[in-house]
């Protein structure tokens, strides 16, 4: 019996064992929604503004910027998943408490890359006094664990003199680590080697575009060629992103060339993740949509992630999804296909707009004269059972049945009230709220610019009648 005892405590001890060591199951496809606020496990907003992301066994761990009120720095966030769409939070790694130099601050753009000769975790960051951008420094800090507490190495000039703004890091197939960073008002961008420890600039190796006024590195190696990925400087209001190839990082460098729409759809690079699996590799382009840029805070932030495609060795482009998904385990990154319509009123000939272009929530749906905006634009998302989603292009919120208002709110697919079915009428439909049976309507048959669009009992009216342009 004793035996018998024994040889079963030694299974399950063995079981134990071999479930602590195996980490987490395979992840499946993710499905993530373009140009909202993500959040975590727990239901809370995101906070990994500007950030990078680094893989660790399973995990990929995903740091970022996380601000007081005033914008000023409060955090260093971590979070951590394994599909990318799923993010535990997993601490506050770099805080203003951490050294008297973070406790008035502003920190930007942290990414972490671990050495493997030292088996340390290593963050570069953009830093800044906290009231202007006088200081151009760029800083380190260093951990023993990829979400542990970092600890601040100090800030400093890139050899002495360069001024260092927006910054990416980069780990070569040769162990090599590298800083980039915007030096001289931005006008340069400078590639950086670093010590053999990652914690400090040995030398700088190119300044291949100067006077480019460029920000927002990201940079990343495809198949023996290195992709230089940024934005202009145009403060916080999105623009034009360029890249920019070479196969040394020396040079020669091709000059910047376009991608994705004069906007980036209205985001900025901060990161571009290779997403390695059993199907090969692909490239998410990581961008922020700054709250700044629509009248919030960098806390107000939304993310926009899309997949990069590449027509030749040299070359790369991107293109709008509203849905990205997300296969880790495989390595592909998809975007969802999607047509958008306008929604114009038969008696007014005026489109359905969502007011001043708003990206908040609230704003209500009014009509306007049509002129091809994004706030015009709405992608009818087919929930089942014949009943659509009408989500905006502009805002990736959702049109919303109020009492009294139609606004636009965050997605809910079980929401009845952002539920509409379509009826047709010879060339024109009804667009039928699921919540009430009333038909959406220009309040009062009015044909001025700004009559707000609300729901009313269907009646045939000309004012609830509607035509989907293209």
């Amino acid at each position: 019996m004793r035996r018998a005892y024994a040889i079963f405590l030694a299974l399950c001890c063995a079981v134990a064992a071999a479930l602590a060591t195996a980490g987490p199951a395979s992840a499946a496809p993710g499905t993530i929604t373009n140009g909202t606020q993500f959040t975590d496990t727990s239901g809370a907003a995101v906070h990994a503004h500007g950030g990078g992301v680094i893989k660790v066994g399973s995990y990929y761990y995903w740091f970022g910027e996380h601000r007081n009120a005033d914008n000023t720095f409060r955090y260093v966030d971590a979070y951590r998943s394994t599909d990318l769409k799923n993010w535990e939070f997993r601490g506050h790694v770099l805080t203003q408490s951490t050294d008297p130099e973070l406790a008035v601050a502003n920190i930007e753009r942290p990414k972490v890359m671990y050495n493997a000769a030292t088996g340390k975790f290593v963050m570069w960051m953009h830093k800044e006094n906290g009231s202007d951008y006088s200081e151009a420094r760029a800083a380190v800090a260093v951990s023993d664990t990829v979400d542990g507490n970092y600890t601040w190495q100090g800030s400093f000039r890139p050899l002495g003199q360069h001024m260092s703004r927006d910054i990416t890091v980069f780990v070569d197939t040769d162990g090599t680590g590298y800083m980039i960073s915007a030096a001289r008002e931005n006008y340069d961008l400078h590639i950086y080697r670093l010590t053999a420890d990652y914690t400090g600039i040995e030398s700088l190796v190119a300044n291949p575009w100067p006077g480019g006024h460029r920000e927002a590195p990201a940079l990343f190696k495809r198949n023996g060629v290195y992709f230089m990925l940024t934005s202009g400087a145009t403060g916080w209001s999105p623009n034009q992103q360029q890249y920019a190839t070479a196969t040394n990082l020396a040079g020669p460098w091709s000059a910047m060339a376009n991608t994705g729409d004069s906007t980036a759809y209205g985001s900025q690079t901060t990161y571009v993740l290779p997403v390695q699996g059993s199907s090969g590799t692909s490239y998410l382009y990581m961008g922020d949509r700054w709250g700044n840029s629509f009248g919030g805070t960098v806390n107000d932030s939304r993310y926009v992630w899309l997949p990069l495609t590449f027509p030749t060795s040299t070359s790369m482009s991107m293109s709008w999804s509203p849905e990205v998904t997300v296969d880790t385990a495989t390595g592909t990154v998809t975007g969802t296909s999607a047509t958008y319509n306008t929604l114009i009123a038969r008696h007014s000939s005026k489109c359905a707009d969502v007011t001043s272009q708003s990206l908040w929530q609230g704003a209500q749906i009014k009509q306007y004269d049509c002129n091809g905006g994004n706030n015009q634009k709405y992608w009818f998302k087919s929930v089942g059972s014949g009943y659509y989603q009408l989500m905006v292009r502009g805002s990736s919120l959702c049109v919303q049945e109020n009492a009294t208002t139609v606004t636009q709110e965050n997605c809910n697919a079980s929401a009845t009230s952002q539920q509409w079915s379509l009826t047709t009428t010879g060339s024109y439909v009804n667009v039928i709220s699921r919540a009430t049976g009333e038909c959406l309507d220009v309040n009062g048959a009015s044909t001025a610019n700004s009559a707000a669009i609300i729901t009313y009992t269907c009646n045939g009216g000309t004012n609830q009648q509607w035509t989907r342009g293209t």
